[in-house]
């Protein structure tokens, strides 16, 4: 089969973090489907004459329907068309990329994922911490923040004080989770970070406990895309975002000779 349909991961917004693959991927799409967390700066690499449909998913706001989503990857790759499903963070973190790559393969459609950072490790790196640690963190656990029927509340397994826990689409819903994991037995001062627009220029930190935090968040009102990290390697957190060693007006996608 020919490969019409690449998943790309886009990262967390900055266009120097995608992967060489990724850019070949988009500069080579004929039709783009795109997520709403994807940044200014990676849409500007979509060829002027690709077809671009929106289809983000914010999380508690009205969002594209799944299976409309699969019906345009279909249709447009049963025309012939190159087409790329561009989605923010990494396509299998929470990127609905099983659902996708299950309703085009039954269609016979073959698909291609090119991973991209998800803002986790996007957040830890720029904010100056590591998700593991020796001695601290063994062990990383990756969870959303809710469910179609609410907060998840089974919250036993991130109860390891050996355990950074990263939520995704959370913010909404941290004071029950919050909760939940001191009911499980995680101490209400773990150290708790959230970084919302983590690589971008609005990049910023809110630092507290898993006590605190949601208190926090209610206050600051924060708008953009929010990534919650809790375990004792955030105490490590340094409140400004660490910048890359060049001047922003050189950050861009150049890679003569390689693509």
């Amino acid at each position: 089969m020919t490969v019409r349909i690449t998943l790309v991961g886009a990262g967390p917004g900055a266009a120097d973090l995608l992967t060489l693959r990724a850019v070949r991927a988009i500069e080579a799409a004929e039709v783009v489907l795109i997520d709403a967390l994807v940044s200014d700066e990676v849409r500007s690499l979509i060829p002027p004459g690709a077809r671009i449909i929106e289809v983000g998913k914010r999380g508690h706001k009205p969002s594209a329907g799944q299976d409309f989503i699969n019906r345009t990857l279909v249709r447009y790759a049963q025309q012939g068309f190159n087409v790329v499903r561009l989605k923010g963070g990494d396509p299998s973190i929470f990127g609905r990329a099983a659902e996708e790559r299950a309703a085009l393969e039954a269609m016979g459609i073959e698909v291609a994922v090119v991973p991209g950072i998800t803002s986790a490790s996007a957040a830890a790196a720029q904010f100056r911490i590591s998700l593991t640690e020796r001695g601290t963190a063994r062990r990383v656990l990756f969870a959303t923040g809710h469910r179609a029927e609410g907060p998840e509340t089974d919250w036993e397994s991130a109860a390891d004080p050996a355990t950074t826990v990263c939520l995704y689409m959370a913010a909404h819903d941290f004071a029950a989770i919050a909760a939940a994991l001191i009911a499980a037995g995680r101490r209400a001062d773990t150290p708790a970070i959230a970084v919302c627009d983590v690589e971008r220029p609005a990049a910023r930190m809110l630092a507290a406990t898993l006590a605190t935090l949601a208190a926090r968040l209610a206050a600051d009102a924060f708008e953009g895309p929010v990534v919650i990290l809790v375990g004792d390697v955030c105490r490590r957190a340094v409140s400004s975002p660490c910048a890359p060693h060049f001047r922003e007006g050189e950050r861009r996608v150049s890679l003569p000779g390689l693509l």
